[in-house]
């Protein structure tokens, strides 16, 4: 920012305090064209007036000092304001109070939040749920069915058939040692032993056209190996071992593509399972015939 230029100084005489144009005649108090007191024995008197000019009041020395000291002052030039110095340090000083105050926020929240953990009760975790009793497997208890429509087990849900279509003389493995083939003629079966076995279903000794089933069994003291046909349906579901005390095991069925009304179902059961009775089901779970245990 640049100073203002210093203005003119007023003119001695547009005021009635102007000063005469001889400022040492006036410092020294005397009157123009007048000899000053000198000696010894010189009296002061008065301070000295100034001869006005015509129309104007005279004046006294102090006035004319007052005037020369104010046209010196018109006569200085200031120098430069140090704005720049100015600002630096307004923002140091806001720096500073920021800084302060933040510190202070800081320390304000900590304690806040540390007053707030103290006194927050703890709360001891619930115990965890005790563990819901498991009911035991219901497991049926049928007793074991005649081949007499009104002697035959109940009807069972629907359940998927563990039927498996083989082609013909496909070699199945049955498990321990056993296993069963089938051609148009009827079942094949070999056991551990290696002789082979076969059961027609043409010779004419069943009646493909009622609904039937066939057993046979062969075991030792670690176990049987039971296998058998069902014939006589199109819409056999399973076929089902059971024995004492509602055992039941449940066969693995093996059936020619195309549907041909028969099939063939084996299973195994363990030394204490005693004797069993074959039951054929179809597909909605009703029993369509058994035999009695063997």
């Amino acid at each position: 920012m640049t100073p203002a230029s210093p203005t003119t100084p007023p003119d001695p005489d547009s005021t009635p305090d102007a000063i005469p144009d001889a400022i040492p005649e006036a410092v020294r108090g005397s009157a123009p064209g007048s000899a000053p007191d000198s000696g010894p024995d010189a009296i002061p008197g008065p301070d000295p007036v100034v001869a006005p000019r015509p129309g104007r009041a005279p004046r006294t020395a102090e006035a004319d000092v007052r005037a020369a000291f104010a046209r010196a002052a018109f006569e200085v030039t200031p120098g430069p304001m140090p704005l720049e110095a100015v600002r630096r340090a307004g923002r140091t000083r806001r720096r500073r109070r920021t800084t302060a105050l933040s510190a202070f926020s800081v320390l304000t929240v900590a304690s806040a939040v540390a007053a707030v953990v103290a006194l927050t009760p703890v709360r001891p975790s619930p115990p965890p749920p005790a563990p819901a009793a498991v009911p035991p497997t219901a497991v049926r208890t049928s007793a074991p069915a005649s081949r007499t429509g009104a002697d035959l087990p109940p009807a069972l849900p629907p359940a998927p058939s563990p039927k498996r279509v083989v082609a013909a003389g496909e070699r199945v493995d049955a498990g321990k040692g056993w296993r069963i083939w089938l051609t148009q003629d009827g079942k094949h079966w070999t056991g551990p032993d290696g002789y082979e076995n076969f059961r027609s279903v043409v010779d004419g000794n069943i009646d493909l056209a009622a609904p039937d089933v066939s057993h046979q069994s062969e075991g030792n003291g670690e176990g049987a190996f039971h296998s058998g046909l069902y014939y006589g349906t199109r819409t056999a579901g399973r076929v089902e071992l059971k024995g004492a005390g509602g055992r039941v095991i449940v066969a693995t069925l093996l059936e020619l593509p195309g549907r041909p009304g028969w099939g063939v179902w084996y299973a195994h059961s363990g030394p204490a399972d005693g004797d069993l009775s074959p039951v054929l089901y179809d597909r909605a779970g009703r029993p369509l015939s058994s035999l009695p245990p063997n």
